[in-house]
């Protein structure tokens, strides 16, 4: 009887018998009110056990601008059951000021077969906040290429649970930063086939405020109505009432989580 692991093999290699010359894809590929899965596939130079142990160093492909400290070298990945993407929030160095080092943890792996498979769960980026489960799921399989062989990735992140953002809006904003992420992986090891990265929606335009139509009788109400003083216009209500030392919000201490 052939064990799940077999299976899992035999499953890549067919798949990459598959690949032919086929474009690389990046899309959503399923979306709800609750749910959504992104999907993205590349092809690269490198073998199999040249893509995996790149794929496990994120610090040398990942984004360091979706990163928390700005910088991918803080990042790590212990690629064995319960092993964390991690990152590493430096300590600020500032003369005269005690700081402590800090840590995110982005994913925790729950399945690891090397040079065949990768999937963690978490919840990435601004879905941090939300009460949602993310699975991502990494399979490389060899390919053969004109000269000598290369290996296929297949990158799929599938997101399910209550969120505060329209799917509409956060699922193609995902696949823009999963898409980022394995067009960088991809570059690393040599690109054949990767996705290119979706351009980011036009802003809707604002809708103009209606006029308002005047009338005679809202002329003579204003001009015989009495002179008044706006104490707010005199006074900083805001700063008078507000205490100086009332400490960040959570927006104020994480960011604006939506632009992520």
């Amino acid at each position: 009887m052939r064990t799940p692991f077999a299976l899992l093999r035999a499953a890549a290699i067919a798949s990459a018998a598959m690949i032919a010359a086929g474009p690389a894809a990046a899309e959503v590929v399923s979306a709800d009110e609750d749910h959504f899965i992104t999907r993205n596939e590349a092809v690269v130079e490198a073998s199999t056990t040249e893509t995996w142990l790149a794929l496990i160093s994120p610090a040398r492909w990942w984004s360091g601008e979706h990163t928390w400290s700005a910088d991918a070298a803080n990042l790590t990945l212990t690629p064995q059951a319960g092993g964390c993407f991690c990152e590493k929030i430096p300590e600020v160095d500032e003369p005269g000021r005690f700081t402590l080092e800090g840590s995110v943890e982005h994913m925790r792996v729950i399945q690891a077969y090397p040079e065949v498979a990768l999937r963690m769960t978490g919840a990435l980026g601004p879905l941090q906040s939300e009460p949602v489960t993310g699975i991502l799921t990494i399979a490389l399989s060899e390919v053969e290429l004109e000269e000598g062989t290369g290996t296929r990735i297949v990158w799929e992140y599938n997101v399910g649970g209550q969120m505060r953002y329209p799917v509409e809006v956060i699922s193609p904003a995902v696949d823009g930063v999963m898409t980022l992420q394995l067009v960088r992986l991809a570059e690393l090891l040599g690109t054949v086939e990767a996705p290119t990265r979706p351009a980011p929606p036009p802003a809707p335009e604002p809708e103009p405020a209606p006029e308002e139509e005047v009338t005679e009788e809202a002329l003579v109400e204003d001009a015989e109505a009495p002179v008044t003083i706006d104490a707010e216009e005199v006074i900083d209500v805001e700063e008078a009432t507000e205490p100086e030392d009332r400490g960040p919000t959570v927006d104020d201490a994480f960011g604006d989580l939506s632009d992520g």
